[in-house]
C-alpha cells in the first residue's frame, strides 16, 4: 500500500509537471524504481502511464492540431509510431544491466535539453532549412529516442518543429501532445506483449497523472515559472546522480 501511495503521488507530481512545463519522466521513473521495478519495466511502465496525459493534452488542443493539414498529421502519425516501434522494440531487447548504464546519462542529457529547452529552440528555429521539413528523416530518429527513453522528448519535439519552421506555439504544443500519445500507443502495445509492464502500478500512476494534469492549469497561474524550472532542474539533477552512485556503489 505504502508502494501504490508513492507511485500515485508521483504520478500526480509527474503530470502536474508535464501540463505546465515537462519534465514529468524525471519523476515518474525514479519512483517505479525506488519501489523495486527494474529499470526496463519502470521505464516502460512510466511511458505507458503518461499516455492519459498526452491524450488529455492534445484534447484540449484540438482545434490547434485541426489548422493541421490531414494528410501531413496523418503521414507525422506514421511515421512517429514506427520510430517508436523501432525505439520500443530496442527496448525489450536491452538488458537491464546495459540500461542501467545509459540510464543517469539519459537523465542527465533529458535535464540539459529541459533546462535549455528556449535555446534549443531558438537554435533550432535559425536552422530552418537544414532538415526537410515535416520529413522522416527528421522524425523517425527522434520518435525512436522517444520509444527508447521518453524523458525530454517534448522539448526534443518542439525543437524539431522549430526546424520544419512552424511557428504557431499552440499548434506546435497540439502536435507535441498529439505525437507523444500515438508514440506511447504503440509503446504500450509492444511493451504489454513484451510482459514489460507492472500493471497496476501503471494504473494507479496513470490516475494521478490525470489529477495531476487537470491541476496544472490553474497551479501554473501560481507558479512563477523561473522557479519551476529551477525546481524540475535540480529534481533532474538529483535523480542524475542518485542513479550514478547507484551504476558505480
Amino acid at each position: 500500500m505504502a508502494d501504490l501511495i508513492l507511485i500515485f503521488v508521483a504520478g500526480v507530481f509527474g503530470g502536474l509537471l508535464n501540463a505546465i512545463a515537462g519534465g514529468g519522466t524525471f519523476i515518474t521513473f525514479p519512483a517505479l524504481v525506488f519501489i523495486g521495478v527494474p529499470e526496463i519495466v519502470a521505464n516502460a511502465t512510466s511511458t505507458v502511464a503518461a499516455m492519459p496525459g498526452y491524450l488529455s493534452a492534445a484534447i484540449g488542443f484540438r482545434r490547434d492540431i485541426a489548422e493541421l493539414d490531414r494528410a501531413l498529421l496523418l503521414r507525422l502519425t506514421g511515421w512517429t509510431m514506427l520510430g517508436g516501434a523501432i525505439g520500443s522494440g530496442l527496448l525489450l531487447i536491452s538488458s537491464n544491466a546495459a540500461f542501467a548504464v545509459l540510464v543517469p546519462f539519459l537523465l542527465l542529457g533529458a535535464t540539459l535539453v529541459f533546462l535549455r529547452g528556449a535555446q534549443v529552440r531558438e537554435w533550432a528555429a535559425r536552422r530552418r532549412g537544414a532538415v526537410t521539413a515535416f520529413g522522416a528523416g527528421s522524425m523517425v530518429p527522434v520518435a525512436i529516442y522517444g520509444g527508447y527513453f521518453n524523458g525530454g522528448l517534448g522539448i526534443v519535439l518542439l525543437a524539431l518543429f522549430a526546424m520544419w519552421g512552424m511557428t504557431n506555439l499552440h499548434v506546435m504544443n497540439g502536435l507535441k501532445s498529439w505525437l507523444s500519445f500515438a508514440l506511447s500507443v504503440v509503446s504500450l502495445a509492444i511493451f504489454a506483449s513484451g510482459g514489460k509492464i507492472v500493471w497496476i502500478p501503471a494504473i494507479v500512476m496513470a490516475l494521478g497523472t490525470i489529477i495531476g494534469g487537470l491541476a496544472g492549469a490553474p497551479v501554473s497561474r501560481r507558479i512563477p515559472m523561473p522557479a519551476l524550472r529551477i525546481l524540475i532542474a535540480a529534481v533532474g539533477f538529483g535523480m542524475t546522480a542518485v542513479f550514478l552512485w547507484r551504476l558505480i556503489a
